[in-house]
């Protein structure tokens, strides 16, 4: 049986019936907020630096406590804000924030955390748009570190020093990051016959099982933005809820993007088992599911990863040189 010939088109490359498709429109929802965002705060940032010394700028460092979630092939449903609660990880990160204008304030960032995904636990088996990734049976889980550099906007400004900030700000953030990857297989049930022992992870890169002649990197590059709100606890003392969406350029955070390879191009028992052999057959229906060239994933969307969570703000108190008087 062909996949393509008979899988519903919500799991096929896009179509015409892709305009309806809520992903999509998330997509392109969030790159014309973004670019909105990044042209105010150019703006806002030209604006108010000429008003903002440096006696009220200052910095902070700050540890958050976030959950992460993916969305890619092994979602329940083909849309962005697809994703199930149980395949929530923790993530933590540390941060620096440069305050340099009423608005505006430059943050890097270092993160660790973990996605993961699971076909039989994300798709019912009896629902016809999703039966066919109940039956591919792939399971992942992927630990990300993450560094960023990111620039964050205001939407309450504040003109005076770092002990008379709002109590209460929320903000948008835009910038650019770098992440390492690198996603492993679960070994499920029918893994022995591969030589392989249920509930391992095995790592996938290296063992190309789509067939590709090279692996993937397993350092990519992401695009972080979202939102949040700031609160002041004291004046050393800051608490914020934050929400971001990373836009990545790779379709391989699990390990899924392409077709089904043929077997003379899975070079060992691991990769021929997780490119083909871990699909469940045990349905007439799906004898010929992992056919060389009928469609494994969705080659044409890249994967996304979420990050939600609360940081704590320490304040650095500046240093405020006395003027000399000669």
């Amino acid at each position: 049986m062909s996949l393509t010939a008979n899988v519903p088109t919500g799991y096929l490359a896009p179509s015409k019936s892709d305009i309806s498709n809520p992903g999509l429109i998330m997509k392109h929802f969030f790159t014309h907020t973004l670019a909105v965002l990044l042209l105010l705060a150019l703006v806002a940032t030209e604006a108010s630096a000429q008003q903002f010394n440096k006696r009220k700028q200052y910095n902070s460092v700050g540890v958050s406590l976030n959950a992460m979630n993916y969305f890619g092939d092994i979602v329940p449903k083909a849309s962005v804000p697809s994703f199930r609660f149980a395949a929530t990880r923790p993530n933590i990160g540390l941060t620096f924030t440069r305050r340099f204008a009423p608005r505006i304030s430059g943050r890097a960032g270092l993160s660790y955390g973990r996605i993961t995904g699971d076909d039989t636990k994300a798709a019912n088996q009896n629902d016809s748009d999703a039966k066919y990734r109940y039956n591919r049976n792939f399971a992942f889980r992927n630990d990300i570190v993450e560094l960023s550099a990111i620039g964050v906007f205001d939407l309450i400004e504040n003109r005076n020093t770092y002990v008379r900030r709002p109590d209460f700000v929320p903000y948008v953030f835009a910038g650019v990051a770098a992440f390492y990857h690198s996603p492993k297989g679960l070994v499920k049930d029918n893994g022995t016959s591969a030589g392989l022992t249920p509930g391992d992870y095995i790592e996938l890169q290296s063992l190309n099982t789509e067939g590709q002649t090279e692996g993937y990197s397993k350092t990519q590059i992401s695009i972080p933005f979202g939102g949040g709100v700031r609160y002041k606890i004291n004046k050393d003392f800051d608490i914020g809820l934050e929400i971001g969406w990373r836009k990545t350029f790779t379709d391989y955070l699990d390990d899924v993007s392409g077709n089904f390879a043929a077997d003379a191009d899975l070079r060992s028992p691991a990769a021929k088992y997780f490119g083909r052999d871990i699909t469940l057959r045990t349905d007439g229906e799906f004898s010929q599911f992992n056919t060389p060239g009928d469609m494994r994933g969705k080659s044409n969307e890249d994967d996304w990863y979420i990050v939600t969570g609360i940081t704590l703000n320490y304040i650095l108190q500046p240093r405020v040189k006395s003027p000399k008087f000669r």
